[in-house]
């Protein structure tokens, strides 16, 4: 017998009934949407500066690194901003959401400001951990200068989309980086080579036309926050913070950044790993490549957070059997992509890496990656895919430790079988250990479900 629906006045969607396959796909379509858009801009910037060649590829992804470190640490206002200004406004108090608004705001801008500045001033540390070679260097320090001067921007952009997304609003940030990413397209030829008015500025008019249309974002976002009638009405932008608030704030956002910091430490030690063994030719293929298979990962990180909140309503109202049914429709659904994306990785690796970088060097380089990362995608859906159900059934601890002891052991596998096969054993270390925490996650959960149906 169905259960009674969730009333719609209290404006929260009722996934207990209806189709599953349905509302899966309606909660993740936007979610992919979202990841795709900020995953553009970097896809865009590679496929302009692929025409330059493979070292200007290089270049670009060794800042691509700092970027991600970056993005993890901007999520400690991002990510508090959704918690805080959510459960604020559920308990009917706008004047809290907000001062949270204005707190998050006020430490987005502080450091962004300061990481901006340290990187600007000081590039050269960061760029020689990479032991590249010293034109490609030049290349990229000048890349990163202008890039750092973002890097506020950045940091305030994924704060307003924190709060937006805490306020029920996700599709403002939506429209407002699609805005940003058309603006991208269009301002990357005529920045790069030069085109009418505009002076051929290779890497740093890439680096440019990414800070404009961030810009652009950026300017939208504060319009949108100053109107009379927008989100809380006016709200400061830059206060004094003040203790509460500020304590409050780090303790929801900084694991949460930290945990993704440590990540994004991984691969920057992977990416130099690679540099050291295969060259500019190991690093360019490692970023692109990853950057390619992020489509994928985008996509089934998509549904395993639409199937963790389908699982998480199911799981409170007692339909452990709707729960499981939503877990095999999104393993089969994953598994087919995981099997298509191998077949295209190994079978078109070549191909597909040309699209980015047309340069032959590169591309059977490219290649190569894909084919030996293309060996474990089917393993990295059912990793993402079972941590959906682990987040929907409250138990986030398993795939936290599955992915800290997995991706931890990237680093040494990489340097001894590195040794041995040169920048290859690098791509081997990461394909490995995705099979690994495949194989983990899945047989983890089984016993966990195997517990709860004896309950």
């Amino acid at each position: 017998m169905e259960s009674p629906s969730i009333p719609t006045s209290t404006a929260v969607r009722d996934l207990t009934n209806g189709s599953i396959f349905h509302q899966l796909l309606s909660l993740a379509l936007p979610l992919m949407a979202i990841s795709f858009i900020q995953m553009a801009y970097n896809l865009v910037d590679i496929i302009w500066i692929g025409r330059l060649g493979s070292e200007s590829v290089a270049a670009i992804g060794a800042v691509g690194m700092l970027m991600w470190m970056m993005n993890s640490v901007a999520l400690i206002s991002k990510v508090s901003a959704e918690i805080s200004i959510g459960q604020s406004i559920g308990a009917r108090r706008l004047d809290q959401a907000s001062l949270y608004a204005s707190h998050t705001t006020t430490i987005a801008i502080i450091l962004g400001v300061t990481f901006g500045l340290f990187f600007l001033l000081f590039p050269d540390p960061y760029i020689s951990f990479y032991k590249l070679d010293e034109e490609i260097a030049i290349e990229a320090t000048g890349y990163m200068q202008i890039i750092s001067l973002g890097i506020p921007i950045i940091f305030l952009i994924l704060n307003f989309s924190g709060i937006y997304i805490g306020s029920g609003r996700s599709d403002i940030p939506f429209y407002f980086n699609a805005i940003g990413l058309v603006s991208n397209i269009i301002l990357d030829p005529l920045l790069i080579f030069g085109i009418g008015p505009f002076p051929a500025m290779g890497v740093k008019g890439a680096a440019l036309a990414t800070i404009l249309s961030e810009g652009v974002v950026l300017f939208l976002f504060i319009r949108h926050l100053k109107r009379r009638d927008g989100l809380f009405g006016k709200f400061r932008f830059l206060i004094r913070p003040r203790r509460k608030y500020t304590l409050n704030i780090l303790k929801l956002g900084l694991p949460v950044a930290t945990m993704n910091a440590y990540f994004a430490f991984i691969n920057m030690n992977l990416a130099r790993t690679a540099s050291i063994y295969g060259g500019h030719l190991g690093l360019m293929s490692q970023t692109t490549g990853g950057q390619i298979e992020g489509i994928t990962w985008n996509t089934s990180n998509g549904f395993s957070t639409a199937l963790g909140s389908f699982v998480a309503q199911n799981f409170a109202a007692r339909k452990m059997s709707r729960a499981n049914r939503a877990f095999r429709y999104t393993l089969t659904m994953m598994g087919a992509l995981g099997i298509i994306v191998t077949l295209a990785f190994v079978l078109y690796g070549k191909g597909i890496f040309s699209l980015f970088v047309p340069e032959q060097a590169a591309y059977e380089a490219g290649g190569e990656y894909l084919l030996i990362i293309g060996v474990s995608q089917i393993f990295m859906m059912l990793e993402i895919t079972t941590q959906g159900m682990f987040n929907g059934l409250g138990r986030t601890t398993p795939p936290a430790i599955i992915s800290i002891v997995f991706n931890t052991l990237r680093i040494p596998i990489a340097m001894i079988l590195g040794t041995r096969m040169g920048v290859s054993g690098v791509w081997w270390a990461i394909s490995i250990t995705s099979i690994f925490k495949g194989i983990v996650s899945f047989t983890w959960y089984l016993i966990l479900q195997r517990r709860l149906s004896h309950r």
